[in-house]
């Protein structure tokens, strides 16, 4: 629309020196003349806008002018650009963009970024959170291959409601028709993902409290402690970093790690598989035999080999 590609005009001039009028045309997808016709609207509107002329030459503003910036602190700012960034990033926003030049217009100048924000994608296809943003935005029904927790392959249609990023992984949350109720998806176990032409109308979201929150299962939390050696201090620190740790004179540490039914617990299993000889599981003593006997199965399976 063009009162968007004026506004958006605005803010880049306010952001460069000198931009051309060709620079723009390309960007916005119009011709040179619609530019100038743009310059001479947003003049008109009162923008002091000057023209500088040379083979590097284009258009800016006039020198001094500034959006106000006390809108918003330098610091709440920067961590916005920062944010946005890495969010245009993963999903190749266009509007995220336009967002953050419209913030640089009012953040501190010639300033390093104090944070910087990685969301992991190598984990998750970028076309698969495109997908499902999409469907998000536009609320249709999406159709997908699922491997649970039990490695039980099932097709599920889901109601898209948001994107989650955490535990250095993507989730998709909606409502599963499947099995009728409201649901979490890890995108690295979605397998045939499509983006239907049926559309649905918004649910109304469960309490914090009925969708699986830490409260429901706090009071069945069991520890399990581990001793770490010293050669395995920044894996386990990097798996287990908040948890209570205990540094002892020869090097090694104990971890006591609260744990929901860690008898039961594979994803733990796996990680604690994945120290080898580095660490031992000191508590609960039955999880001590669980480990015993996924080796004993690993180590037949390479024999018969």
């Amino acid at each position: 629309m063009k009162l968007e590609r004026l506004i958006s005009i605005i803010y880049k001039l306010i952001n460069h020196e000198v931009i051309s009028a060709s620079t723009l045309a390309q960007e916005f997808q119009v011709s040179q003349r619609t530019i100038y016709r743009d310059i001479d609207v947003i003049c008109a509107a009162g923008f002091p806008v000057v023209s500088h002329q040379g083979t590097k030459g284009g258009y800016g503003m006039m020198e001094g002018y500034k959006m106000d910036k006390s809108l918003l602190g330098s610091y709440d700012v920067s961590t916005l650009i920062t944010v946005l960034q890495s969010l245009s990033t993963v999903f190749d926003d266009e509007r995220a963009q336009g967002t953050i030049e419209r913030l640089q217009t009012i953040g501190p100048e010639h300033r390093t970024p104090n944070v910087s924000v990685d969301l992991e994608t190598r984990r998750t296809a970028p076309e698969a959170l495109e997908l499902l943003r999409k469907a998000i935005t536009n609320r249709s029904v999406v159709r997908f291959d699922y491997i649970n927790a039990n490695n039980e392959r099932t097709l599920r249609e889901l109601e898209p409601m948001r994107l989650h990023y955490k535990y250095r992984n993507w989730y998709i949350y909606g409502f599963c028709r499947t099995r009728d109720d409201c649901r979490e998806f890890r995108l690295s176990r979605l397998m045939n993902l499509v983006l239907t032409q049926e559309t649905f109308q918004p649910h109304e979201e469960q309490p914090e409290e009925t969708r699986g929150s830490t409260q429901a299962w706090q009071g069945e939390l069991e520890d399990v402690v581990i001793r770490v050696g010293p050669e395995a201090l920044a894996e386990a620190l990097d798996q287990f970093h908040h948890m209570h740790k205990q540094f002892h004179a020869d090097g090694s540490m104990t971890m006591r790690i609260p744990v929901y039914k860690p008898l039961e617990a594979k994803w733990l299993w796996f990680i604690l598989l994945g120290f080898g000889s580095r660490a031992e599981v000191l508590e609960p003593y039955e999880l001590r035999g669980i480990l015993k006997k996924q080796l004993q199965n690993t180590l037949q399976l390479y024999e018969e080999g």
